[in-house]
């Protein structure tokens, strides 16, 4: 009876060192699955050089079109994408994407963010008030953002080349430049009601050269969200298409570290 016991306390134990393995092993796999949120006045074709990249090293890449006609409706466009993930994701956001990424990665399947020279307001904060306390070289400029009579945004095609996307070749940045989305001017000014960086570990890109968001106001934002922070040195807002290596080895390491 002795001898049964211990059998079957050795079989116990063995299935449950087991089981807890195959539970390590899983969390420490890297997250394969990641989306990509564009910011305004453009589209998510720009991540293309990222998305190569990631693909290509077995990642499993969406890109969300959010319609940039509200907050609201922007975070709702990225719910839908995550709803379709059929896993843990990380969740990426550029220049105004990082306020949707803020507000929409509370969703489940979010495990880890990343900021690419974006914005990071915290609940009841909006992206339009913080920037006037730091205020980028674009602000400064008078004229560069025009506005519409029904109250949509966008950057004069002759100050896009300077201020959106100066790393780009010309001709890359003058047909972006022609191709903007009219961005409704209430997605900068709309209140947080969620902050993901306050619960989920982030990552994040200082571009040093932007001039649409202030530099010292990303550093700012990432240290306060204590986020693993980088800095690329003559970096463009368009950090995100005219240095992809450095921003897909970012991504990666949130997919490699974040459930660790």
């Amino acid at each position: 009876m002795i001898f049964s016991n211990l059998k079957n306390s050795f079989v116990s134990a063995t299935a449950s060192l087991v089981l807890v393995g195959a539970a390590t092993t899983a969390l420490a796999d890297p997250v394969k699955n990641i989306v990509l949120v564009h910011g305004a006045w453009v589209d998510g074709s720009g991540w293309k050089p990222v998305y190569e990249i990631l693909t290509k090293d077995g990642y499993d890449v969406t890109m969300v079109q959010e319609p940039l006609t509200s907050l609201q409706d922007d975070v709702a466009a990225t719910k839908r994408i995550l709803d379709l993930q059929t896993g843990p994701c990380i969740l990426v956001g550029h220049s105004y994407g990082g306020s949707i990424i803020t507000e929409a990665g509370i969703d489940a399947h979010v495990v880890g963010l990343v900021y690419v020279a974006a914005h990071a307001p915290d609940v009841g904060e909006d992206e339009g008030a913080l920037g006037k306390r730091m205020p980028s070289a674009t602000q400064k400029q008078e004229g560069a953002v025009k506005k519409t009579a029904d109250g949509f945004t966008f950057l004069a095609p002759a100050d896009f080349y300077q201020d959106f996307a100066a790393d780009l070749p010309s001709e890359q940045a003058e047909f972006e430049s022609r191709s903007e989305i009219l961005t409704a001017a209430k997605v900068f000014t709309a209140p947080m009601t969620a902050a993901a960086w306050k619960t989920k570990p982030s990552w994040a890109i200082v571009a040093g050269a932007d001039r649409i968001i202030n530099p010292d106001l990303e550093r700012w934002y990432y240290t306060r969200a204590h986020s693993h922070t980088i800095e690329l040195d003559g970096a463009s807002h368009s950090v995100y298409e005219s240095r992809p290596k450095e921003v897909a080895a970012v991504i990666e390491d949130a997919a490699q570290k974040a459930q660790n």
